[in-house]
């Protein structure tokens, strides 16, 4: 027999699988009955239904008769549809507005409620208990502070000589209304952003002051980037939340006046419960997960060029 052959035996001998014993069989069998659960669920109600509207997207299908196959009909059609187009740029202005203004002032707010003062958790609570407030309530309570007659925002301006507008009467307006609302929650990425202050080393601002790094210096060279996993979240969810911008509106405006706030789930719900067109609502919501997806990807790939992870090496 030769060397060869030998190291072959032997090594076959070491990769032998070995036999599980009772307990851990036991313990393999409890593992997939408590989890399975969740496999279920996630197969009724959301893996099932994406496929099923993945389906329904090529078909015409009214609820009131059998669906119809049309191929990719419904996806063209997308395409010289002007309502879609509008949805679609209302929905980017919303979102570039919301996420942006929304970032800065929750940092800004994290960075006041992280000073030591008398009643911080007093005034946390108070700048986070509207982000739990429910939708509906929210949206009742804005279109009375923006009512044009005696709505709570025309009767400051009026108090310093100016005329207000009617801000969801006037299709100037309207998204510009509905963007200064989206601030109202920003309590929960506020929270976020305090979490991640907190987790910044003293030390670091103390070596930064010894060097002569003024205020506004800390805060970009110490502050910013040792957060910027923080806001790169933050930015993701808003992104996302962003885009599936409904009751609001739906409430507010209803995609007035003049479609000036037709969004994209609301131009969604339209075409599915109003005018019963499943297959054109389910290419819209494919459409827009392939969106959603472009934009995470996106921001995914510009994160390395300035998100800091502490650890990590720049390549």
């Amino acid at each position: 027999m030769g060397m060869p052959d030998a190291l072959a035996r032997r090594g076959t001998s070491t990769v032998r699988k070995v036999r599980m014993g009772k307990m851990a069989r036991r313990e393999e069998r409890a593992f997939y009955l408590f989890i399975s659960p969740w496999i279920i669920g996630v197969i009724l109600f959301s893996a099932g239904p994406a496929i099923g509207s993945c389906v329904i997207s090529f078909t015409q299908w009214s609820l009131l008769s059998a669906p119809s196959w049309t191929g990719p009909t419904n996806y063209q059609r997308l395409v010289g549809d002007p309502l879609f187009w509008q949805a679609l740029t209302n929905t980017l202005a919303f979102a570039a507005g919301s996420v942006g203004l929304g970032t800065a002032f929750a940092l800004l707010l994290a960075l006041l409620l992280n000073q030591d003062v008398k009643g911080q958790a007093l005034f946390r609570t108070i700048f986070y208990l509207p982000s739990v407030v429910s939708g509906v309530a929210v949206a009742i309570l804005w279109r009375y502070l923006y009512n044009p007659d005696y709505g709570l925002a025309n009767s400051i301006l009026h108090l310093v000589g100016i005329k207000g507008p009617d801000w969801l009467g006037d299709p100037s307006w309207a998204m510009p209304a509905m963007i200064v609302m989206s601030l109202w929650a920003v309590g929960g990425s506020m929270v976020i952003y305090l979490a991640g202050l907190q987790g910044i080393p003293a030390h670091l601002y103390e070596a930064a002051a010894i060097d002569g790094a003024g205020a506004l210096r800390r805060f970009w060279h110490v502050t910013v980037p040792m957060i910027s996993p923080v806001i790169f979240f933050n930015l993701i969810v808003g992104a996302i939340g962003s885009f599936q911008a409904f009751v609001q509106v739906y409430i507010m405006t209803n995609g007035g006046p003049a479609n000036a706030t037709l969004v994209y789930l609301l131009y969604l719900y339209r075409s599915a419960f109003e005018d019963f067109d499943m297959g054109y609502a389910s290419a819209l919501a494919w459409v827009l997960f392939l969106i959603l997806l472009a934009i995470t990807l996106g921001q995914m790939a510009l994160a390395r060029r300035w998100v800091y992870y502490e650890g990590q090496l720049r390549r």
